[in-house]
Order: structure tokens, then sequence, then C-alpha cells
């Protein structure tokens, strides 16, 4: 694992979503890697930490999904906006060499049999709450938080730093075909 990356205490992980970022979401089944872009992912619950995302029903990263009862959520920055639109745009049905050619590097984490995709801000292990309606019928997904992880030059004590950090670690933020905004300026209002 790289140096940089240091694990989030669970009751602070929901931080790592709720400024609403664009993400990546990987799975693994019977041996098969798959990544894809999701602009739909929201911080759902405290303790457990929870979160939602939207998976098309027609993608393999949702299929895997399903199968696995696992998945990770992944923060992507700036300096993956290429690779983040590329893997929201390619299928592992039709592209069975997707992730090499989007440029997709995986590590792992001790303890989790999930693909991690390298170069992200932050890390969400989930384990999948079924919840078969939601899931046929709005393709939501809720997953439970049983590990998170930050890259420490952008995320500490609990909170982003993005102002203080490196502008290609900023999160992307989706708008439509091919347009993102990376994460402004911090402002902070008295109390």
């Amino acid at each position: 694992m790289d140096e940089h990356i240091a694990p989030v205490p669970m009751e602070k992980a929901y931080r790592l979503l709720n400024h609403g970022p664009t993400v990546l979401v990987s799975a693994r089944h019977g041996g098969v890697d798959d990544v894809m872009a999701a602009a739909w992912a929201c911080a759902l619950d405290y303790s457990p930490p929870k979160l939602t995302v939207v998976l098309d029903r027609s993608t393999k990263t949702r299929q895997l999904v399903e199968k696995a009862g696992t998945f990770v959520i992944q923060v992507p920055t700036v300096a993956q906006a290429r690779l983040t639109y590329q893997v929201g745009h390619r299928s592992l049905f039709t592209d069975v060499d997707k992730l090499k050619h989007c440029g997709v590097s995986l590590f792992e984490v001790d303890g989790h049999d999930l693909p991690f995709v390298s170069g992200c801000s932050a890390w969400l292990a989930c384990k999948l709450v079924p919840e078969p309606h939601n899931q046929e019928t709005y393709d939501l997904f809720i997953g439970e938080c049983v590990g998170a992880w930050a890259d420490t030059r952008v995320f500490e004590d609990g909170h982003w730093n993005f102002e203080r950090a490196n502008p290609d670690l900023r999160s992307l933020h989706y708008i439509a075909g091919g347009q993102f905004y990376a994460i402004g300026e911090s402002l902070n209002v008295d109390e």
C-alpha cells in the first residue's frame, strides 16, 4: 500500500463522501475485477457508516457486486479525470481488457479480497446491504463500510484539506458530456 494511505476512523468515514464527488466503484468475483464511474453516491448513516450508490443494471460491476456482496467506493482525483471518464464509458462486457485500456492500476489491502484503484484520494470497502426492491426498481445499492482509508496529503484528522494540497489531488464532480468540475475553495463560516 502507498505510504500516503492511512486508515480513517469509522466514525469519520462518511466525510469521505459528504462533499459529493464522482466515485469509482470496483468489485471482484470469480477472478474477475471491474471498475466503473458513478456520479450518484451518497453517505447514508454514521454508525455503522453506510452509503448509497446507483449502479445501472447494464454494468458488469453491478453484476460482480451482486454476486460477491462486496465492493469498494473510491474518490478519484483530478489527475484521474480521463481514467474516470473512460471506465464510465467502457464496458467489460464488450472490452475484456477494459481496465488495461483505461490505465487502471489496482492494489490489495490486507483482510479485504477487493480490488482497490491506485491513485485515488479515498477508499471505502463495503459489504452489500441487500435491498432487492431498491436494487431492481431504482438501481440503488446500500453498502455498509467495513474499512476506510484516505491519502494523508489531502485528508487528515477527519477532514479534507484540498486547499492545501496539490491541485491534482482535488476530487472530481461530473456534469455531463465529459465535463467535470474540480472541488473549489474552502469557505469557513463562524458559528
